[in-house]
């Protein structure tokens, strides 16, 4: 059974597997952290490895190839103290899709806030009741968003339970002295993300997500032409919620994410179909409108 049937119902429940949600990639680069001390560097990122891999993030069965696949890349830019650490994230978050060996990219994320503890050799542990670490919060909180996209992506709105967990990790986190939970220390970080994500405002969003991958990039092996079709319907999502939100921080996340596979699916399309995408995304994506237009020429 290949993974695109993992979300039928009842068969998902009864699927034999290893369990395990995440085929995660991690990454520590330090190249603009000075000091000796190099190795408390590939211990955190084995540690941080083996949390993200290794914990059950749901109650559903993955086999080994249904895995969710993701890189995250933590760039270390200045060692506080001895376990005080700060720098950035960038969050990828990649989908195949079916019958081929094609994964689209659904998030491409950097998170400018992270700043965290880490103790070498000490145990990375993540409680849903409590926030015992801002590190492990900070895990918890892009698995959680990483699953729900994925999710979403082959069903409507299935990523629901998902982000209302990484919800709870942002009401948790308020009284962290750490950056990126708030609301009013940003317009673009973790607290709107999940807020946009489950705000029934920006569903327009979420329908597209589905829409998009499942009814269109998912469609193309078999019937290219409709699946081009269905993509470019769901470019309307799109409009409609830039209409409502045009600064949303969610639609700019898709944009960042599939610019250039937009550009590359209308390359092939025929000639009526490359207009009526273009002006619809020079319209949604302006300050790319040049990108968008080299489209009419190739």
């Amino acid at each position: 059974m290949n993974r695109f049937g993992i979300f039928i119902g009842i068969l998902f429940l009864s699927m034999s597997a290893i369990g395990q949600e995440l085929d995660c990639q991690i990454s520590v680069s330090t190249r603009q952290v000075e000091g000796t001390d190099r190795q408390i560097y590939n211990t955190m990122q084995t540690a941080l490895f083996e949390f993200m891999n290794n914990k059950r993030w749901t109650n559903y069965q993955f086999k080994l190839e249904e895995r969710i696949e993701c890189t995250i890349l933590i760039q270390i830019s200045d060692r506080i103290s001895t376990d005080e650490f700060k720098g950035s994230m960038n969050v990828m978050l990649r989908r195949p899709v079916y019958k081929s060996s094609y994964n689209s990219i659904m998030l491409n994320h950097i998170d400018k806030d992270i700043q965290f503890n880490y103790v070498e050799f000490e145990s990375l542990d993540f409680q849903e009741s409590a926030i015992t670490s801002n590190l492990t919060a900070l895990l918890a909180y892009y698995a959680y968003i990483l699953i729900g996209l994925d999710f979403d992506s082959f069903t409507l709105y299935g990523g629901t339970p998902f982000y209302e967990k990484a919800q709870n990790i942002v009401n948790m986190a308020q009284n962290l002295p750490q950056k990126g939970w708030k609301s009013f220390e940003s317009m673009r970080n973790r607290y709107w993300l999940v807020e946009n994500l489950n705000n029934a405002s920006y569903n327009n969003i979420r329908q597209f997500i589905y829409q998009y991958h499942r009814q269109g990039l998912d469609l193309m092996a078999e019937n290219v032409d409709q699946g081009r079709t269905n993509i470019i319907e769901s470019l309307e999502l799109l409009r409609l919620a830039y209409r409502d939100k045009p600064n949303s921080f969610l639609l700019q996340l898709v944009f960042d994410a599939k610019r250039d596979e937009f550009i590359n699916i209308l390359t092939g399309a025929p000639d009526q179909d490359k207009v009526k995408a273009v002006n619809l995304l020079k319209e949604i994506d302006p300050a790319n409108s040049t990108k968008y237009q080299t489209v009419l020429t190739k």
